[in-house]
């Protein structure tokens, strides 16, 4: 990381956090948004893990460079624990992946969440109204914001599949919170569950369905017109994802996900800037390569 005080860290800056981080995307986003709005902020992905996390965002109250920071794996619940203050839907969640760093010689930390904005807004482009049978693979930080995307969207109930339900019970708490139903079933109940859905969002890592997604290839009786989004990008299209398609179904890929969240970021970190959100979705998505919607 840089030093405070260091002459790179004079400017406006803003980054993401995680480990690992090389993969990141959103640099790329990010850059392409300043340059359409013109603003000169310095934009990188900085290796950050749970031992030192704290430590960092101590660095980040010192210096007075900061605007904000998005937050990737493995630090989104430890990051909701230290950040001073947290909004709505993040606060709810306890999970945060974006920062926002207060002005003064002390600023304070606020935590927000926008990949709930990010579930929603993408699965709105896609043509998705209100999910009647909504299903979420996995129980962790993305699932909590997966089930608060549905809710956003209208979902009276989402189906959480989960290879231990009892670890991931909180989601519970979560959707009673935001007006939804969350009823939690065993990982072995997941081919069936997507098979009668309408909405699946899958918050699992790369390749870890892809196992579910053979099973559904060898149906050669399933089909959906149902709308699937896939928050692992990379590699693209997922098997979930092509199995999903030749079933009929329309899919959405996690980059769109990220995509959406980022333009919340952008927002954030820069108020000022009164920018159109529509014209920074539009610079992102063609600095991603990603389809227009």
């Amino acid at each position: 990381m840089l030093p405070a005080g260091s002459p790179a860290a004079r400017g406006p800056r803003a980054g993401v956090i995680g480990s690992p981080i090389a993969h990141s995307k959103s640099p790329l986003l990010h850059a392409a948004a300043y340059r359409a709005l013109g603003i000169d902020c310095t934009y990188s992905a900085i290796d950050v893990d749970e031992t030192r996390i704290a430590a960092f965002l101590d660095a980040v109250r010192a210096d007075g460079a900061w605007r904000g920071l998005s937050v990737t794996m493995p630090l989104k619940g430890a990051v909701a624990r230290l950040v001073d203050s947290t909004t709505a839907p993040a606060a709810v969640l306890g999970v945060v992946n974006t920062v926002v760093v207060g002005e003064g010689p002390h600023p304070g930390l606020t935590g927000h969440n926008t990949d709930v904005a990010g579930v929603a807004h993408a699965l709105a482009a896609a043509g998705v109204e209100t999910p009647r049978r909504a299903v979420v693979l996995g129980g962790g930080g993305t699932a909590a914001a997966a089930v608060a995307g549905l809710a956003q969207l209208g979902a009276g109930a989402v189906s959480v599949l989960v290879r231990r339900p009892a670890a991931a019970a909180d989601l519970r708490r979560i959707g009673t919170a935001l007006g939804a139903e969350v009823v939690l079933a065993p990982w072995s109940e997941a081919a069936e569950a997507v098979r009668t859905a309408d909405v699946v969002v899958s918050t699992l890592p790369p390749r870890a369905a892809d196992p579910l997604a053979r099973e559904l290839a060898a149906d050669t009786g399933f089909r959906t017109e149902g709308t699937l989004l896939d928050v692992a990008y990379d590699p693209w299209p997922s098997r979930l994802a092509a199995a999903w398609e030749q079933a009929g179904g329309t899919i959405v890929p996690g980059l769109d996900m990220l995509i959406h969240q980022a333009v919340e970021q952008v927002a954030l970190f820069f108020p000022e800037a009164g920018h159109d959100r529509a014209a920074v979705l539009r610079v992102m998505c063609d600095a991603a390569g990603a389809v227009r919607h």
